[in-house]
């Protein structure tokens, strides 16, 4: 089945080959990796002071990821109607992109003398990527018919998950190269930090050059930009409430993401305080489960044109789940890598059939930047409460005990996405019997 714009759907898929690195190199391995060395090298205690609190360094970490993600979930929701009533999402997109890459930059200055600084490049960082996404996300159901949209999705993370491999060997060969080219190897990791700032503003140029501009769903403005972007959304919102299939689906995918997410974000640390796993071993686990990633995207999406979204996204949860019970009982290097490989294949096809499920959900409407912000804001609140979950267990009870909530997480979504099947099937049956 061919594609159609086919320029335009590379364009949009660059977009997640440019943002992706952000997600490797600053979110799950190089940069938990030096954020662990330098607050250790400070902090032999591995305790950090900070405003006034005093956390272990891993709990610090999730809490700052968690209040950037908090920030985005108030905001997004009102500026998101505000890009659908002016059709300016595009400059949304450019503006999240711009400051999560300068952000990523400016960790080159990050050492043990600037945690503060690096605690706030970090977090204003996972703020212009998540904030970035849900106006990308939302030009997915008006650049792809119903029908494609699995595999358009599955096309965004694969290109990601290439893409993000590729700078992560670049950043890894300048860790091993450090001592050839006279520089340590924490300013090797300085400048893989930079790099990933060049790397994802400038790709990101051939999406913003490629994506058509948005129209805008309100024909003649009555009100200021604020005004009508809370009407909007008052007015999606409504529209969401009388589409159960898509509540219940919505209520899935918020617990079901409290686990994914939160797994992905810790999975590094986890490695290095759990299992004491060199920097070598975590670097290349985690190229390998970038690089399974990409056939768990591609061929859930295969199979969820042939089975069903649910049915696909059922069938993954419950690999997530054993893959959590796998995760606490875990104890050496062998197992560890045994279950990557695992979450490498359900990690990229749970995201992107879930945002296709989703695509395919909602309405034919202009609004897709406000229904999207429902689904962004869906996520990045399951990440607030899913990271401040694990941190607070692992302050208290330790990390390993921290795996035990995320369980509960992925079963609790298990139960909604069988009630929104349900729901589809009776509706179904309605439909063809009247």
């Amino acid at each position: 089945m061919s594609l159609p714009n086919k320029k335009v759907i590379n364009g949009w898929a660059m977009y997640d080959w440019a943002n992706s690195v952000y997600n490797l190199v600053i979110t799950t391995t190089f940069f938990p990796l030096y954020y662990i060395g330098v607050t250790h090298a400070r902090y032999p205690d591995d305790n950090v002071p900070f405003l006034g609190m005093t956390l272990k360094n891993s709990v610090l970490f999730d809490y700052a990821l968690s209040f950037a993600y908090l920030l985005i979930v108030l905001s997004l929701p009102i500026l998101s109607s505000i890009a659908d009533t002016r059709g300016n999402k595009k400059n949304f997109l450019r503006f999240f992109c711009y400051i999560g890459g300068i952000a990523c930059s400016a960790l080159f200055f990050f050492d043990e003398n600037s945690i503060p600084l690096g605690i706030a490049c970090f977090m204003i960082a996972a703020i212009g990527y998540s904030g970035g996404l849900v106006f990308y996300n939302s030009y997915l159901p008006e650049i792809a018919p119903v029908e494609l949209r699995d595999r358009v999705s599955a096309r965004g993370y694969s290109l990601g998950y290439i893409g993000s491999v590729i700078l992560q060997l670049v950043g890894f060969a300048l860790v091993l190269s450090a001592d050839a080219l006279g520089i340590s190897t924490g300013k090797a990791l300085q400048i893989t930090f930079l790099l990933v700032g060049i790397w994802w503003i400038g790709f990101a140029q051939i999406t913003f050059a490629r994506l058509p501009p948005s129209q805008p769903a309100v024909e003649k403005h009555f009100a200021g930009v604020f005004t009508e972007g809370f009407i909007e959304l008052k007015k999606v919102f409504a529209q969401v409430r009388t589409m159960p299939v898509l509540k219940r689906y919505l209520r899935g995918f918020f617990f079901y993401s409290m686990g994914v997410q939160t797994v992905m974000m810790v999975a590094t640390i986890f490695g290095t305080k759990e299992l004491k796993l060199g920097d070598t071993e975590l670097i290349g686990t985690v190229v390998a489960i970038q690089v399974v990633a990409i056939l768990g995207a591609w061929g859930m999406a295969r199979l969820a044109e042939r089975f069903g979204n649910f049915h696909v996204l059922i069938a993954t949860v419950i690999l997530w789940i054993g893959v959590c019970f796998g995760a606490y009982n875990t104890h050496t290097v062998t197992e560890f890598y045994i279950l990557a490989v695992l979450v490498g294949l359900v990690m990229g096809g749970i995201q992107s059939v879930s945002r296709s499920t989703y695509a395919k959900l909602i309405p034919e409407t202009r609004d897709t930047t406000s229904f999207f912000s429902y689904y962004d804001v869906t996520e990045k609140l399951a990440i607030v409460l899913g990271l401040f979950s694990f941190g607070w267990i692992d302050q208290e009870f330790g990390m390993r005990n921290s795996v035990l909530v995320l369980i509960l997480f992925f079963s609790v979504g298990l139960i909604w996405l069988f009630s929104a099947l349900y729901k589809q099937r009776r509706l179904a049956y309605a439909t063809t019997h009247n």
